[in-house]
């Protein structure tokens, strides 16, 4: 046999030369394992190499085990390291050549028909087109033709997991169900039997089961089958409403797990849903209901409608405003909104606050998602601590501050506390916050009405009540917009040092433009006035987060009566607001609002100079709204109306007003941009002429 000449051996050829039964595919090594006796490598490290005929092990792979040079440790390649040269070929797996050279021993080969080697495929069988596949005897085909493991003939691993067939086993869908220590085995029947830690009931009965997904138990099955029940109870789901359009079904995994029932029965239910055009699967979006049959709508329920649905524009500014009269209006669309007391929601920072709840969300810890302290979180009654000393020069401990849902609910905790107290009368500024009247009446409680001049509330008016307490907005009185005078505020602080009680509205005293800060009341005399405060004008409402500092005499009352009311409010807004205030984002924000605000204010001013040539401003430049009053005699809640009429929501001032005044509207601007403050304006101007 003439031989051709051999080729040059490099580097390359030495390192990644195979062993005998291997073969590799893109630098990864063949799947077949090496048996005992045919010159197999042992595993990585084991510091021993076959010998070339019986396969016992030969000296010199140790030491290349044991070697730093990185080039010798060629685990597997037949290669021992040398001390001093180097790593070299070992072969002690080959067999001598005629001319003296080693070359590779393919005992473990066959001839092939032009006198080579070729590999030995004894262990698999040929394909159709000559070359040799692997043989899958020992497995059976699967829905797509791929071999899977023939789980009958394995045995099982002690555990349940691990190799073919230990753990899983077919369900009753085709597909393969776990079976675990912990997970129940399937029935004949497509139900599943109890699993092995499930505790059978006291009386002996079967396990119970079910789904909270529309109370679902497979035990109310008949013997028409599981499929066809299901099948039925989603229909008949689906035709009274609990499914409504866009509803989604749980997962047919899941809702199998539940009803303790095969994939399949589940799978089949939707099926048949899906051609009935009941239900639709969409990718990722899971089974969704998309129509529904077409019933009668359910009878309405006898009595007179709601006063929020009767509401009409002619009919808002009838009579006197009830309770439901703000949700009414509310509930009303127009095309400019004058409505006081609304901030600009459309400033809000949402990436402040959530920037400041993904902070707050990473460190927090697990204790702080339980029941907090009804007095509020101890982070936040900190800030507001803070906050208060800052701003509006109180200097107060963070023990002393009550987190309430806004001013609102601050009144409604006093009720109790103050008739506890022998207080059964309140009087309130005339004109002044008809919604904070009545909370009040809502509590049982008298709202005497005190005069409000330019000065402020009138102290002699006050003394002349006979009333213990009076709620008074000092820095920005709402709505006329008068600030409390220092005279004045002498003669009220020694009305209170005689016994009064003083239940001071900060409602938003952020908003100044063109005048100084003027401290709280609470500041003066903290052992006579019960300081209230709130986000709702300087973030949103929609927050409901408030503080309440209250003598030292109310405190522990206020206390039980918030406990009792809600256990306290949310933790997780509370910590997001307290790291808002501390970080410095709430402070830059009213900046930003105080700057808008004035453009707002001024626009409205401009207009109304322009449309309301004989009206009247009235306040200082702060908060944000202002009260505008007029000469001619018209009634104010008629020319709500006829501005609501033209696309206009404000509120008339007579709402606000106990006592006889002149007319006027309460216009709010903060949310309104200026374009639409002079557009809601010129229709006011016309409604105006056309009652006149």
């Amino acid at each position: 046999m003439t031989r051709s000449r051999p080729r040059r051996r490099g580097a390359r050829d030495t390192i990644g030369r195979m062993n005998e039964g291997e073969r590799t595919s893109h630098g990864r090594r063949a799947a077949a394992e090496p048996t005992p006796g045919d010159g197999a490598w042992p595993a990585q490290g084991s510091g021993t190499a076959p010998s070339a005929v019986g396969g016992g092990p030969v000296p010199g792979a140790e030491a290349a085990g044991r070697s730093t040079d990185s080039r010798s440790r060629v685990y597997g390649s037949g290669e021992a390291g040398q001390a001093d040269r180097g790593p070299v070929p070992d072969n002690s797996g080959k067999r001598p050549s005629g001319d003296g050279r080693s070359v590779p021993d393919n005992s473990g080969k066959r001839p092939s028909g032009d006198g080579r080697s070729v590999p030995d495929y004894s262990g698999k069988r040929p394909s159709g087109d000559g070359r040799s596949v692997p043989d899958y005897s020992g497995k059976r085909p699967s829905g797509d033709g791929r071999p899977v493991p023939d789980t009958a003939s394995a045995a099982p691993r002690s555990g349940g997991s691990g190799a073919y067939g230990s753990g899983r086993a077919p369900s009753g869908d085709g597909g393969w169900a776990s079976r675990g220590a912990d997970a129940a085995p399937l029935r004949n029947d497509g139900s599943a039997s109890q699993g092995r830690d499930a505790a059978p009931p006291p009386d002996g009965g079967p396990p119970a089961y079910g789904s909270d997904f529309l109370q679902l138990d497979a035990g109310d099955a008949s013997g028409s089958g599981k499929a066809d029940w299901l099948a039925a109870r989603l229909r008949q789901a689906i035709a009274d409403g609990r499914l409504a359009v866009g509803s989604r079904l749980p997962p047919t995994r899941v809702l199998a797990g539940e009803l303790r029932v095969s994939r399949g029965v589940v799978t089949e239910a939707y099926r048949r849903l899906t051609e009935d055009g009941h239900v639709e699967g969409r990718r990722r979006g899971g089974t969704v209901v998309v129509a529904a049959p077409a019933v009668p709508p359910p009878a309405s329920p006898t009595g007179p409608a709601g006063p929020v649905d009767d509401a009409v524009p002619g009919t808002l500014f009838v009579g006197e405003p009830g309770a439901e009269i703000f949700d009414a209006l509310r509930a009303v669309r127009a095309r400019v909104d004058f409505t006081p007391g609304q901030p600009d929601l459309a400033a809000f920072p949402r990436t402040a606050w959530l920037r400041a709840e993904r902070a707050v969300l990473t460190g927090l810890s697990a204790e702080h998602l339980g029941y907090g302290d009804p007095r509020g979180a101890p982070q936040l009654r900190q800030a507001v601590a803070r906050w208060l000393a800052r701003s509006r020069g109180i200097r107060v401990e963070p023990d002393e501050v009550l987190i309430v849902a806004g001013t609102a609910q601050a009144l409604t905790l006093l009720h109790p506390v103050l008739r506890a107290a022998g207080i059964d009368s309140v009087a309130v500024e005339d004109p002044g916050s008809l919604g904070t009247r009545q909370h009040l009446v809502n509590g049982a409680l008298s709202t005497p009405p005190v005069p409000v001049d330019d000065d402020g509330v009138r102290v002699d008016a006050l003394r002349a009540t006979g009333a213990r307490a009076a709620l008074l907005t000092p820095a920005h009185q709402f709505p006329t917009g008068v600030v409390m005078s220092g005279e004045r505020r002498r003669e009220l602080l020694s009305w209170a040092e005689e016994g009064g009680l003083i239940i001071e509205d900060d409602y938003d005293a952020e908003h100044r433009y063109d005048r100084p800060p003027v401290p709280a009341l609470r500041a003066l005399l903290a052992d006579h006035v019960c300081y209230a405060g709130s986000v709702s004008k300087l973030l949103a409402p929609a927050l409901r987060t408030g503080w309440l500092v209250p003598p030292p005499r109310y405190r522990d009352a206020l206390t039980e009566a918030k406990r009792f009311t809600d256990l306290g409010n949310a933790v997780l807004p509370q910590l997001v607001l307290a790291r808002l205030m501390d970080s410095g984002d709430l402070e830059r924000h009213l900046r930003l609002l105080r700057g808008r605000h004035r453009r707002r204010r001024d626009a409205m001013i401009d207009a109304i100079t322009a449309h309301l040539p004989g009206a009247t401003v009235h306040g200082a430049a702060a908060g944000l709204h202002l009260t505008v009053t007029y000469t001619p005699q018209v009634p104010d809640s008629e020319l709500a109306a006829a501005a609501l009429a033209r696309g206009v929501k404000c509120q008339p001032l007579s709402w606000h007003r106990q006592l006889p005044g002149r007319p006027g509207l309460v216009l709010g601007y903060a949310a309104t941009p200026p374009g639409a403050i002079a557009e809601g304006v010129a229709a006011l101007g016309e409604a105006l002429r056309s009652l006149g």
